[in-house]
C-alpha cells in the first residue's frame, strides 16, 4: 500500500520557553544549542534527511532569530572568506535550505500544540505531512523521521514514532497500545495520555515525530480544549484513529527532551561524547566531576 508522498514538514516553534528563563527572555528556546547547533537545526536536518522538501515553521512573536538562522548571511560569509575559514563556510552552506523551501506562519494566541498544527493548514494543503517537535532531539543509526517514512511507504495512513520507557514511567507520557506487527512497526490499537502503570496498554511512548493525514485539520478545528485548557493534538489523533489506521515505528536510537533542563543537559553531554574532537577530553572531565560529586556527597 502506498500513500501520497510526504513532501512537507511542520515544525512548531511558537512556545515561550518559560522553563529556560532567563536564558529565553530574549532568545527563542529553539535557538539554544546542543553543542554547537541550535535545537531546531536538528529537526530540520532530520526532516531533510528523510526526503522532506518544504519546511513550515509555526512561529510567534520574538522568533525572528529562527528566520535569520535559516536565511543567508552575506556579511558573515564574506568575513569568513577573508579569514580563509573554508570549513566554516562549507558548514554554513550545507545547512542552508534551498531557496523557497522554508515557509513561516504565525500562531497569534498560545492555545497548545494542536492549535499550532492547525495554524499550518493553508500551507500544508490537502496532503499528508510530517510533524517534528523540535524539543525532541535524537541520534541513531537512522534518523527517526527516515524510519517513519520507510514504514509509511508500506502502510500509508498515519504513522507515529515511539520509544520504549520503563513500566513505572508510563504516567509521564502518551502511551500507545500494540496491535499486529508490520515491517518496522506495529498497528496502534489505543492512545492514552499519561496512564497509570497498572493500566498502561504498553511501554511505548510518543516521541515527537509524526506523519499525519490532512483530515487532522478538520478535527483540530472542532477540538474542544483539553489538558491545560489547550487544544491537544493527541485528542484529535484519537478521534482520527476512529476513522483511519495508525501505525507506530519503534525508534531504535536515543531521544532527549530538550524542553526540560535535565534533558537539554543530557543531550549536550551525549552529543559531545559522540564527537572525536570533544568526546575523549570530555569523558575525562566528567569522570573527575563525578568523583568530586561523590566525595562531597559522602561528607555532606
Amino acid at each position: 500500500m502506498r500513500g501520497k508522498p510526504v513532501r512537507k514538514a511542520v515544525i512548531p516553534v511558537a512556545g515561550n520557553g518559560t522553563r529556560f528563563l532567563p536564558a529565553t527572555k530574549a532568545m527563542p528556546k529553539e535557538m539554544l544549542t546542543v553543542v554547537d547547533r541550535p535545537v531546531v537545526q536538528y529537526a530540520v536536518d532530520e526532516a531533510i534527511e528523510a526526503g522532506i522538501e518544504t519546511i513550515i515553521f509555526v512561529t510567534s512573536r520574538n522568533k525572528s532569530a529562527i528566520e535569520d538562522h535559516f536565511d543567508t548571511a552575506p556579511d558573515l560569509m564574506a568575513t569568513l572568506a577573508r579569514s580563509g575559514k573554508t570549513a566554516q563556510i562549507a558548514q554554513l552552506e550545507k545547512m542552508q535550505p534551498v531557496a523557497g523551501s522554508v515557509s513561516y506562519t504565525r500562531q497569534q494566541v498560545p492555545l497548545g500544540l494542536g492549535h499550532a498544527v492547525w495554524c499550518a493548514r493553508e500551507l500544508v494543503g490537502d496532503e499528508p505531512f510530517a510533524l517534528l517537535l523540535p524539543d525532541m532531539v535524537s541520534f541513531g543509526a537512522q534518523g527517526c523521521m527516515a524510519g517513519l517514512m520507510d514504514l509509511y511507504q508500506e502502510v500509508a495512513g498515519n504513522v507515529i514514532a515511539v520509544e520504549e520507557c520503563a513500566p513505572h514511567e508510563t504516567s509521564s507520557y502518551g502511551i500507545v497500545g500494540m496491535g499486529a506487527t508490520v515491517k518496522n512497526g506495529f498497528a496502534v490499537t489505543d492512545m492514552v495520555e499519561k496512564p497509570d502503570p497498572t493500566v498502561a496498554p504498553s511501554c511505548y511512548y510518543l516521541n515527537g515525530r509524526y506523519i499525519l493525514q490532512p483530515d487532522i485539520f478538520e478535527l483540530l478545528a472542532s477540538q474542544e480544549r483539553g489538558a491545560g485548557n489547550e487544544i491537544q493534538l493527541t485528542d484529535s489523533m484519537q478521534r482520527l484513529a476512529a476513522r483511519q489506521p495508525f501505525h507506530a515505528h519503534p525508534y531504535a536510537g536515543r531521544t532527549f527532551d530538550c524542553g526540560s533542563k535535565q534533558g537539554f543537559i543530557e543531550a549536550n553531554v551525549a552529543f559531545a561524547l559522540r564527537r572525536s574532537d570533544l568526546g575523549p577530553a570530555l569523558a575525562q572531565s566528567l569522570a573527575s566531576l563525578l568523583d568530586d560529586h561523590r566525595s562531597r556527597a559522602e561528607f555532606a
